[in-house]
C-alpha cells in the first residue's frame, strides 16, 4: 500500500468532514451519485464498509458439481448468447472456462434473466471474476445471476486482482469496483491525525487509519479480523457513550421519593383470585426501592405475554396515589387504554381510587367514592382523578396532571425518545419515576441497547392458570381442515380470531385483506355471529364490537393486528392468522398471546400461501417454542435488529459494521468500559477523553433528526 499522505484540493484542507463535492477527484457528477447513496464526506466514503471479501491470491477451482455455498471463479468468456424465454423476458448466458487448463477443469455457465445491461458489458475474450452459487442441470454447471467483474489489464489491477479484495455494496452509477478505486484514493490522501482512535486505551491501542485500511484492504485474513472488531468495538462505544450519558443525566436530574407505606397495594394483592408469582414479587420490590428514593425511576419491565406486568404496574401506581401523587399510565392504542381504565375502575372502585380516561376522543372521570374520600390531602383538587389512563392525548396541554409523580408506558416501543420525555415534562419541576412496559419479547443483546439508559426487570414466569397453547403451521391447502376444527370448538361455545396483514387488497401486495375476506367468513361460519375489526372503524364502534365480544354475542373477530395488544377475552381460545409469513416472528407470538387466557385448551393455526419452503420453516419455530426470548433471538437472526423494533426511536446512531447478535460480547465489552468511563470523567474534561465528545454531539444530532 502506498504512504499515506496529506492532500489538499482546490485549495481545501481535507480533512474527515470534507464534502466529496468539494474534492476535484471526485468529481461533481461522482459526488452527486454518492450523495444518493447517503455518502457525503469523506469519512461517509471511508465508514463505507464492504460488505465481503474475495480472495482472489488464489480463486476457487471451477466447480463440477452443485454447491451450498458460492465459489469466487475467474475465467476466460468463450462464447456469448441471448434468448426470449416465456414471451417477453430475456436470458443471456456466458460461459466461461478456466485460464489454466486441469484435468478436472470445465466450462461454468453464467446467465442472467432481463439484465439487458450485461450483454454491453460481457464479450467474448474477456476476463471475468464470477461470484455466486453453482447448481447442476444435467451436464451443465450454471450460477443464475451471478455477481461479476471484469478484469482489465491497465495501472489499477494491482487494486483490484491478486489481493483479498474488498466488494462494497453498489448502487446506481457506482459499481463495487469503482468505489473499491475512490476508497483506495480516499486512504492515501487523508491525514492520520484527523481520524484519531474513537475507543479507550482499556478497549484497544490500535491506529484508526491502519483499522480502515485493514477493513478495505486487509494484507492477510487475520488482520481483517482484528480490523472489524476494532471497528465494531468503536461502533458499538458510541452508542454505549451515549447511552451512558442519558442514564447519568436522568439521574442528575431533580426528584423526590414517591412511594407511599403500601397499605392500598397490600389491600390490592389480598383481593386477588391467584397469588402473584415469584418474578412479579421480585419486580414490585425493585420497582419499590426506586419510588422510595429521590432518584427519578427510570426502569423497564419485561415480560413475555400474560406475565402479570399490569399488576407489577398497578402496585406502582398505587404507591404513588398512596404518597400523595397523581400517576399516569399511556397505552400505544384506545382499545387498549379503555381496556385499562376498566380493569383499573374494576380493582380500584372498592378502594375508593378516582381513575380519569383521556384518549383523542373522550375524557372520563370517575367520581369520588366514600371509602377513602382524600379531598385534597392528596395533592389534587377534590374530584380529580389520582389516576389518569390514556393514549397519546396525556402529552398535551389539558390532559389534567397537577402533581405527576409516576409515569407507566405500556409497550413502551411504540412512542419514541421525545414522546417520552414530554410525558416526564408534565410533572412540572420534578422528575416524576417512569416505568416503561414491554410485551415485545426483546433478544438480551437489544434490551442493553436500545433500552441501556434504563434499569431492567424481568418476568420470566407465568401467572397459574395461563393454558398452554397448541401452535400449528400449515400451508393454504389444509384450510379446509381448519375451518372445519374451527366450526367444531365454535360450536362447543369458544370464539374466535381471524387475523389478517391488510385491512383492504392492495395491488402491490400479494396478501389477503381483512374487510375482503369477511363476507366470505360470515358465510363459512353461518350461524355464528362474526365482526369486522380494524384500525380505521370509529372509536365508538370499535368499543361496541369489542363488548360485543367480550360478551360472547359475537363468535369470531375477523380483524388486523389492532388486536396485537391489550386484548384480553378468556373464552377466546382459538386463532388464525392468514398470510402468516408476511409477520415477523415476535408479532406473531404477540399476537398468540391474545388467547389462552381462560380455562379452555388454545389453539393457534398460521397459514402460509408462500411456496418458499423457508416461509414455513420459519412459522414451525412457534410450534417449537412459547418461550418469548428464544422467539425474539430467532427473529433477530431472520430479520435484522433494524426490523423488529424501528431501532431509529432509540435516538442511537445507526450500526454500519456491527452484528447485535454476532457481536453480544463485543457489545458487553464496550458497554463496560463506556459507563466506567462516563462515572470517572463525567464532562469529558480529561486531555485523553476529550476526543470522544464528537461522538457525543453525532448522538444527539441523530436524537434530533429521528424523534
Amino acid at each position: 500500500m502506498p504512504q499515506i499522505r496529506a492532500y489538499s484540493a482546490k485549495n481545501i484542507a481535507v480533512n474527515r468532514h470534507t464534502p466529496l463535492q468539494q474534492l476535484d477527484w471526485i468529481g461533481p457528477q461522482r459526488a452527486r451519485q454518492l450523495a444518493r447513496a447517503g455518502l457525503e464526506t469523506l469519512e461517509d466514503l471511508l465508514t463505507h464498509y464492504p460488505r465481503r471479501h474475495e480472495d482472489r491470491r488464489q480463486f476457487d477451482r471451477f466447480p463440477t458439481a452443485e454447491r451450498e455455498t458460492p465459489v469466487c471463479v475467474c475465467g476466460v468468456v468463450r462464447a456469448v448468447s441471448a434468448k426470449r424465454i416465456r414471451g417477453r423476458q430475456k436470458m443471456f448466458e456466458a460461459t466461461l472456462e478456466e485460464e489454466q487448463a486441469h484435468a478436472l477443469s470445465g466450462r461454468l455457465v453464467c446467465r442472467w434473466f432481463n439484465a439487458f445491461w450485461v450483454e454491453k458489458v460481457v464479450a467474448n475474450g474477456q476476463r471475468l471474476v464470477v461470484f455466486g452459487k453453482p447448481k447442476q442441470r444435467g451436464r451443465q454447471i450454471l450460477i443464475d445471476h451471478p455477481e461479476f467483474e471484469t478484469v482489465e489489464n491497465d495501472a489499477e489491477a494491482s487494486i483490484h486482482m491478486q489481493r483479498i479484495v474488498p466488494v462494497h455494496r453498489a448502487t446506481e452509477g457506482l459499481s463495487p469496483r469503482l468505489l473499491r478505486k475512490l476508497i483506495w484514493d480516499a486512504l492515501r490522501q487523508i491525514d492520520p491525525a484527523d481520524f484519531p482512535t474513537l475507543l479507550p486505551s482499556s478497549l484497544y491501542q490500535r491506529d484508526r487509519v491502519e483499522m480502515l485500511r485493514q477493513i478495505h484492504f486487509p494484507d492477510t485474513h487475520e488482520s481483517l479480523e482484528e480490523a472489524r472488531r476494532h471497528l465494531v468495538l468503536s461502533e458499538f462505544f458510541s452508542m454505549q457513550l451515549t447511552i451512558a450519558q442519558k442514564r447519568q443525566e436522568h439521574g442528575e436530574q431533580p426528584g423526590e421519593a414517591h412511594a407511599g407505606p403500601g397499605e392500598w397495594m397490600r389491600r390490592l394483592h389480598e383481593s386477588l383470585p391467584y397469588p402473584l408469582t415469584g418474578a412479579q414479587r421480585r419486580a414490585i420490590e425493585e420497582v419499590r426501592a426506586d419510588m422510595a428514593s429521590t432518584r427519578p425511576m427510570n426502569r423497564l419491565l419485561h415480560g413475555d405475554v400474560g406475565a402479570g406486568k399490569t399488576m407489577v404496574a398497578l402496585s406502582a401506581i398505587l404507591l404513588a396515589v398512596e404518597a400523595g401523587y397523581q400517576a399516569a399510565l399511556m397505552a400505544p392504542t384506545q382499545i387498549l387504554a379503555e381496556q385499562h381504565y376498566l380493569n383499573f375502575r374494576r380493582l380500584l372502585d372498592p378502594l375508593g381510587i378516582r381513575v380519569g380516561l383521556r384518549t383523542g376522543s373522550r375524557k372520563e372521570n370517575a367520581g369520588a367514592l366514600p371509602l377513602f374520600d382524600q379531598g385534597s390531602a392528596d395533592g389534587t383538587r377534590d374530584g380529580e382523578p389520582q389516576i389518569l389512563v390514556g393514549t397519546h392525548a396525556l402529552l398535551y396541554e389539558g390532559a389534567g396532571f397537577t402533581r405527576l409523580g409516576l409515569a407507566v408506558i405500556d409497550e413502551q416501543h411504540k412512542f419514541g425518545v421525545l414522546q417520552r420525555a414530554r410525558l416526564r415534562d408534565q410533572a412540572g419541576g420534578t422528575a416524576p419515576d417512569v416505568l416503561v412496559m414491554t410485551a415485545t419479547p426483546i433478544p438480551r443483546t437489544l434490551t442493553m441497547t436500545l433500552y441501556g439508559d434504563l434499569d431492567v426487570s424481568i418476568l420470566d414466569e407465568l401467572p397459574a392458570g395461563r393454558q398452554k397453547i397448541v401452535t400449528a403451521a400449515r400451508e393454504i391447502s389444509a384450510l379446509p381442515k381448519v375451518i372445519d376444527f374451527l366450526k367444531e370448538k365454535l360450536a362447543a361455545g369458544r370464539q374466535a380470531y381471524v387475523v389478517y396483514p391488510l385491512i383492504d387488497e392492495s395491488e402491490k401486495l400479494e396478501a389477503k385483506a381483512a374487510a375482503a375476506e369477511f363476507e366470505k367468513w360470515r358465510e363459512l361460519l353461518a350461524p355464528m355471529k362474526c365482526e369486522l375489526l380494524h384500525g380505521r372503524i370509529a372509536p365508538e364502534e370499535k368499543d361496541a364490537i369489542m363488548d360485543r365480544f367480550r360478551r360472547n354475542e359475537t363468535n369470531v373477530l375477523i380483524a388486523t393486528t389492532v388486536i396485537e395488544v391489550g386484548i384480553d377475552v378468556p373464552n377466546a381460545s382459538l386463532m388464525l392468522i392468514e398470510n402468516a409469513e408476511r409477520f415477523g416472528l415476535a408479532q406473531l407470538h404477540q399476537l398468540r398471546g391474545r388467547i389462552g387466557r381462560g380455562e379452555h385448551k388454545s389453539y393457534c393455526v398460521l397459514l402460509t400461501s408462500s411456496e418458499e419452503p423457508a416461509a414455513l420453516e420459519k412459522l414451525r419455530i412457534l410450534e417449537q417454542t412459547s418461550n418469548g426470548f428464544e422467539i425474539a433471538e430467532a427473529d433477530l437472526q431472520i430479520r435484522g435488529p433494524g426490523d423488529i423494533l424501528g431501532t431509529a426511536q432509540s435516538g442511537l446512531p445507526p450500526l454500519k459494521l456491527g452484528n447485535l447478535l454476532a457481536d453480544a460480547e463485543l457489545m458487553r465489552q464496550a458497554r463496560g468500559a463506556a459507563f466506567v468511563l462516563m462515572e470517572r470523567d463525567p464532562a469529558l474534561e480529561q486531555a485523553e477523553n476529550q476526543r470522544f465528545r464528537v461522538l457525543l454531539a453525532n448522538s444527539r444530532e441523530t436524537l434530533a433528526q429521528v424523534s
